[in-house]
């Protein structure tokens, strides 16, 4: 072909995202090539770019011919299902390119599976790049959060592309050079985790406004909308709003009250928890919300519980509570323990980015994760902006719990914080987000914790040793054979 009629990207997978991708890169000019194992998705593809431009998108039937449709270097972006799909995605597609081609995986993978594939690719001189696509299927379309991970070659080969179908916010497009190896696809990872959290609590202040307070769809819809202007302006949030406004053409009613209580999930957020686990690092909030996945998935069992227990004279609280609640203090109340909790969420993630970044030397700038998730992605939120400018003043941050700003709202937002979950507890409404979100601020604000009666424990039964706060060393004492001496000389006595 002559190299005027190549295309200048391709991209293989032709599943709604990546049709989308595919569309919004043609779109911003950028001649691209598209495969697809199933023809369909390809003459589709097509057609599409048709009817939604005309767009710059030639379709190709054979892995070959594809690749050999792509300007030297070439760069083949792959979206298909995570694990071996992509290995045989990759194995297809690379027989036919050549050393200075890159692969980009736009799938939300396991970070180490891509650092084996850098290494595995590697040895044919080939590039690549694991790069986490945030914004579900219309930012794919308009624009999505972009975090490209490994070869820094091979992302500047197609950086100008990146910055172009990002989402664009005021200091720049949702794309930036995460770092290497698996970091593009770590980051992601947490931005799902942080995702679980900011769902779980939004899903709590609605029981708790729906239930304690009383509040119908209509109201809520409202509220959220009217939130969705302050401090709390976010994707999520906006969404929420929408949903309590749609109803349901099958059956009277809101539609939100038709769906099952029982929440999917892919897999991301049990990564998140099992991390933190592995790096030591605490993140209750996003352990939560995982739980209540798992909890949520047991309706059958649940269903039961609540009948046996009923049987065995356990009462609901709900209506008592309700009685004299005062609506408009529930609401702000809810508002406030809402931001306080995802603040705490938030920490929690970034904490767990910094602990990863130190481990595997990535060099991570959290930062600027924070800018890049300003537009395009699921957790798109004013307050990222703020949380932007906290590790753009201080680097090292220990947590945005600490940051004089954060801090100021978290202890002028703790005594409303405290209302709604003492309140929820006393109607017997689980709010584990929050409860979580509160403990873990209540655990690292104080500046001595019973801790040391756990030490003492296991010292006594394992002769773990112990530190003193008085004087350095490793100590260890002989706790039971003192407490019967000092029981002895009490009877003697």
């Amino acid at each position: 072909m002559e190299a005027s009629t190549l295309s200048r990207i391709g991209l293989a997978g032709l599943a709604v995202m990546g049709q989308n991708l595919a569309l919004n890169i043609a779109e911003k000019g950028f001649p691209i090539s598209v495969y697809n194992r199933t023809t369909s998705k390809v003459d589709e593809t097509l057609q599409r770019a048709q009817s939604e431009g005309p767009f710059p998108l030639s379709g190709h039937h054979t892995p070959r011919d594809f690749v050999l449709s792509l300007q030297r270097p070439r760069s083949v972006i792959i979206l298909v299902k995570a694990g071996s799909p992509v290995d045989q995605t990759i194995a297809a597609l690379s027989e036919h390119m050549e050393s200075g081609d890159c692969i980009i995986d736009g799938g939300n993978e396991w970070y180490e599976n891509t650092e084996r594939r850098i290494q595995e690719v590697s040895n044919r001189g080939i590039l690549y790049l694991g790069m986490g696509v945030s914004g579900g299927e219309e930012g794919a379309r308009n624009g999505p959060s972009l975090m490209p991970g490994g070869s820094f070659q091979a992302y500047n080969n197609i950086k100008d592309i990146l910055e172009k179908v990002a989402a664009q916010v005021e200091d720049g497009p949702c794309v930036t050079y995460i770092g290497e190896g698996g970091a593009g696809n770590f980051v992601k990872m947490v931005h799902n985790g942080i995702e679980y959290g900011d769902m779980q609590l939004i899903s709590e202040a609605y029981d708790v406004l729906k239930n304690v307070g009383g509040l119908s769809n209509e109201e809520l819809g409202e509220i959220f909308g009217e939130w969705n202007r302050g401090e709390l302006e976010s994707f999520l949030i906006e969404i929420t709003s929408d949903i309590f406004k749609v109803k349901d053409d099958l059956a009277d009613g809101g539609l939100v009250d038709k769906i099952l209580d029982k929440t999917g999930m892919k897999g991301t957020g049990k990564w998140t928890v099992q991390q933190a686990a592995e790096l030591s690092v605490a993140a209750p909030t996003i352990a939560a919300s995982l739980d209540c996945r798992y909890l949520s998935g047991l309706k059958e069992e649940r269903e039961n519980a609540a009948e046996i227990l009923r049987e065995a004279g356990l009462k609901e609280e709900v209506g008592a509570v309700k009685s004299g609640i005062d609506k408009k203090r529930l609401i702000d109340d809810v508002r406030q323990a809402l931001y306080a909790s995802k603040i705490c969420s938030y920490a929690q993630g970034m904490n767990l980015l910094r602990a990863k970044s130190i481990e595997k030397g990535w060099n991570l700038n959290l930062g600027e994760m924070a800018r890049i998730w300003k537009g395009g992605c699921i957790i798109r939120a004013v307050f990222l902006d703020r949380i932007k400018k906290a590790y753009q003043r201080n680097p090292n941050l220990a947590s945005l719990i600490v940051d004089p700003d954060f801090a100021r709202e978290m202890v002028q937002r703790q005594a409303a914080w405290r209302r709604v979950v003492g309140t929820a507890i006393s109607a017997g409404i689980s709010t584990p987000g929050m409860c979580a979100s509160l403990a873990y601020f209540d655990t690292y604000r104080r500046a001595r914790l019973p801790a040391n009666l756990v030490q003492a424990q296991r010292d006594l039964f394992g002769a773990h040793t112990y530190e003193r706060i008085d004087r350095p060393g490793a100590f260890h004492t002989e706790w039971t054979k003192l407490a019967r001496k000092s029981n002895s000389a009490g009877v003697l006595l």
